[in-house]
């Protein structure tokens, strides 16, 4: 019985949260430590469900299947929750920034819901995401041989200028957001414990978006960032609170991650070719191509 009232519980907060997100005139959801609950629940919760979920689904070849429309609602709600991080943090960027970078998010999830869909194709069609686009068998004889580079546009699309698109502008609000998580020294600035709760799935999803958006540059410029913007503010004895104490943990869990990651797959020479540079970071779908989906 009382496991039963903690999961009706969890789905309350969960709606509830669903609601104040698109409510601007509803009061956020605080925990004692200050703790932004409802922001971070439906932030982590869609970002599973819409984001890393849409990959497993199978693509109808003569329409779009439930991965697009997954995709579509998960470009809905990203912005719409990153709009309401900046409206909750204490500082925001001008207006002009603020739509520009709307407008760049926008044509962002229009590239790579398109892109998605194609690559989604050609993986039933035996397309093997381990190998590059001219490695590939299945386009080794594709006539006329100008398609080749007509993929290899698409990849660029996707797997390039569609994610600057899309993550510069997120780990800017996630960094302008924790520049305003902090609060004068003091003992309860700590996190609860619903933070530790989500702390686990919101690491694992940065480690997704690092490996597989391939991000990993972006992730530490803003690391270091943030792990900057403490040393300055304890000069003015000021520390992080309970939402930027959980930033900090899941950024920092994430790179262990990363770090695993990287160090399990360092000799596997496949991904290597696939991933040349001084900066290797394996993506988890060539790595289940390669090894498991045979």
């Amino acid at each position: 019985e009382k496991r039963r009232r903690d999961v009706h519980d969890g789905f309350k907060v969960f709606f509830l949260s669903l609601r104040s997100l698109g409510s601007a005139q509803l009061e956020p959801v605080l925990s004692k430590s200050g703790f932004y609950l409802d922001l971070w629940l439906v932030f982590t919760v869609q970002s599973w469900t819409l984001d890393v979920a849409e990959l497993a689904d199978e693509l109808v070849l003569d329409r779009p299947g439930p991965a697009e429309f997954l995709h579509i609602v998960f470009n809905i709600t990203t912005p719409l929750i990153l709009l309401k991080m900046l409206q909750r943090s204490p500082r925001t960027p001008p207006p002009t920034a603020l739509h520009l970078g709307t407008v760049v998010f926008v044509m962002a999830s229009g590239v790579r819901l398109v892109a998605d869909s194609i690559i989604r194709w050609l993986l039933l069609i035996g397309y093997q995401l381990h190998l590059s686009v001219r490695e590939n068998p299945v386009l080794k004889n594709l006539q006329p041989s100008s398609l080749v580079e007509a993929l290899e546009l698409l990849f660029f699309f996707d797997d390039v200028l569609g994610h600057l698109m899309w993550y510069v502008p997120l780990f800017l609000v996630l960094l302008l957001f924790f520049s305003g998580c902090f609060c004068p020294r003091r003992p309860e600035a700590r996190m609860p414990p619903a933070a530790w709760m989500l702390l686990v799935p919101n690491a694992a999803y940065y480690w997704y978006i690092i490996t597989e958006g391939q991000t990993f540059i972006l992730f530490i410029f803003t690391f270091f960032a943030m792990a900057a913007t403490v040393m300055h503010q304890r000069r003015r004895d000021l520390v992080p609170d309970g939402n930027g104490l959980f930033m900090l943990y899941s950024f920092s869990a994430a790179l262990v991650l990363v770090a695993v990651w990287v160090a399990c797959l360092w000799g596997d020479p496949v991904l290597r070719r696939k991933h040349p540079g001084l900066i290797y970071v394996p993506q988890p779908r060539a790595f289940y191509s390669l090894h498991l989906g045979h």
